[in-house]
Parts: structure tokens; sequence; C-alpha cells
């Protein structure tokens, strides 16, 4: 029995349910290692000093994460009207998603697309709960074989990624709390992009 069936099983009202859920989240954020998150955000700031692109990727509700993070990461240059990052989630080329996974695999549908244009020392940030799709560790194995940098976010015990990946930031979790896991890598998201925001303003005025 997962946390989530716990919670529900001992809430006697709906509202009892929603409270303990935030509780939950509230201890999985206080259990977050800020120390990897450091290490990640300071990847990301080595990558824009390099002019190097930052990929993202993941499969369903960790592709939504994957393609806000992009988004945001790639919108502070903009808002601070400066040299920000480049990226790029690699889970948004419907295209390129349908015809690899029909004429390949669904295992090659991220490796495939960085196969060409992953260069040294570009970064692929991958996002998973489980931390074991095949298509994104095929992804990561590509990767690091071309010199780049690997970063997952992970929930559960954290799988295959975060044995394999260079930085790692794990919620650990039961396994199959999908939810509790993705809301919190929306957190990091945010957590992180507003820090390089303000750290990116600071630069500019000084």
């Amino acid at each position: 029995m997962n946390t989530l069936e716990e919670i529900f099983r001992e809430s006697s009202l709906q509202t009892d349910y929603f409270k303990r859920y935030c509780h939950y989240l509230q201890k999985l954020i206080s259990e977050i290692d800020v120390e990897s998150v450091k290490k990640v955000v300071d990847c990301f700031l080595e990558a824009r000093c390099n002019n190097k692109t930052i990929y993202f990727a993941g499969n369903g509700g960790s592709a939504a994460t994957a393609s806000h993070f992009a988004q945001d990461m790639g919108e502070i240059g903009r808002k601070i009207r400066g040299k920000g990052f480049r990226t790029q989630s690699i889970n948004d080329n419907v295209a390129a998603l349908t015809a690899i996974s029909n004429d390949y695999s669904y295992d090659s549908i991220f490796s495939m697309q960085i196969q060409y244009n992953f260069d040294e020392k570009d970064i692929l940030v991958v996002i998973s709960a489980s931390g074991n799709s095949p298509n994104v560790i095929n992804a990561v194995n590509l990767a690091k074989a071309k010199g780049g940098i690997t970063v997952c976010l992970v929930g559960f015990d954290g799988g295959r990624l975060a044995q394999i990946c260079d930085q790692v930031i794990h919620i650990q979790s039961k396994k199959g709390e999908y939810g509790p896991v993705e809301d919190i890598h929306l957190i990091l998201n945010h957590m992180i992009v507003s820090y390089l925001m303000m750290e990116l303003k600071k630069e500019s005025v000084s």
C-alpha cells in the first residue's frame, strides 16, 4: 500500500484527504537534497556561459514537465533582455515521435532525436518518476557517449537513471506515487528557474 492509499483509508472526509495530501507534499519537499539542486543549477549556468544546449525529455506527465521546464528556462533570456539559456524539449515534436516509434521503436524516440544534434558538454535533463523508462535511459547512454552531461529528476527508488546520470535529484517515495513525485518535479522547475532569473538579473545590473 502506498502513502496515498494510506491517506485515503485514514481520511473520513474529503477535506481530510486533501489536507493529508498537502502534508505529504510538505514532507517530500523538506527531504529534497538542496545540494543536488545546487549542482544542477551550476551545470545550467556553465552551459549558458559556454553556449551549450540543454535538452529536456520525459514521458506522460513528465513530458509535460519537460516542456514546461524547457519553456521556462528559454524564457529567462527574453525577460532579462540578455544572454539566456539554449533549451529544447525533445518530447514536443509529434512528427518525430510518431515517425521514430512507428519506423523503429518507442524506446528510440529520444536517442534518435539527439543522435546528430547533441554536442559535447551539452546537457540532457530527463524526468521520470520510476527512473526506468527505456527511452530516456537510451537517450542518457547516448548523451554520455557523446561527452554530454546528464541530469535526472526521479522518484520512487531512483531506478536505473539514478545510477547512470551525472547529476541526480531524487524524490524518495514509495513506488507508484506518480502524482506527488510529479508535483515536486514541477516545484523544482519553478524553484530553479526563479533562482536563475534573479541571478541573471543581478548579473545584468552589476
